[in-house]
């Protein structure tokens, strides 16, 4: 950037990020394109009280919003699975942030590795005793599960890729859903030989 010249940054229509020095002597700015796109970072940490609100905070502090968090205990060590939208250039400084937190043994954005990524859904359905055969029947085909049954409605898990999760919305919207809580995703890289 020249002297006397500042930066500043904006969001295009298109959901990009455009970086722009302008210069004192007003020539016409340059801009550089920044993608948003959705990454995958692995913590590994010590299990230690407070962990998951400093790990947040992180987050917070550079104005992203985690679409998903997934924590898995291990005896004195927790593996945090996080989806998160944004930049490369903020997403790195995100990172190095974390690598500073104390008792956080391991940082990678595993997004560019092959993964295996599913997602859980609780879903409550109207369930008229008229159409259950037929809803206990996609249950079936979806390789779901019933998990509580009342007079009316049935709460059904889901567990799979994103693409059966819609469809099975989709194929259950018909009988009437009474409740979609929000999904779980769970990611996790796969091991290359």
């Amino acid at each position: 950037m020249s002297p006397g010249g500042w930066r500043c940054s904006a969001r295009s229509v298109d959901g990009r990020i455009v970086d722009a020095a302008i210069s004192s002597n007003g020539s016409a700015p340059s801009s550089t394109p920044s993608r948003v796109r959705r990454h995958t970072i692995s913590v590994f940490v010590g299990d230690e009280s407070g962990m998951i609100n400093r790990i947040a905070g992180v987050f917070a502090r550079r104005g992203y919003n985690i679409e998903s968090l997934a924590v898995g205990l291990n005896k004195d060590k927790a593996l945090f699975t996080i989806v998160v939208s944004g930049t490369e250039k903020v997403l790195q400084q995100v990172v190095e942030q974390l690598q500073k937190l104390v008792n956080v043994l391991k940082v990678e954005d595993i997004s560019n590795e092959p993964q295996v990524e599913r997602e859980l859904m609780l879903i409550k359905v109207n369930a008229d005793p008229k159409y259950r055969a037929e809803i206990m029947w996609l249950v079936g085909i979806f390789r779901a599960r019933i998990v509580d049954i009342s007079e009316h409605l049935l709460t059904i898990e889901v567990t799979g890729d994103p693409g059966k999760m819609v469809a099975m919305q989709r194929n259950l919207s018909k009988f009437g859903i009474k409740e979609l809580p929000e999904l779980e995703r769970f990611t996790t890289s796969l091991e290359t030989t």
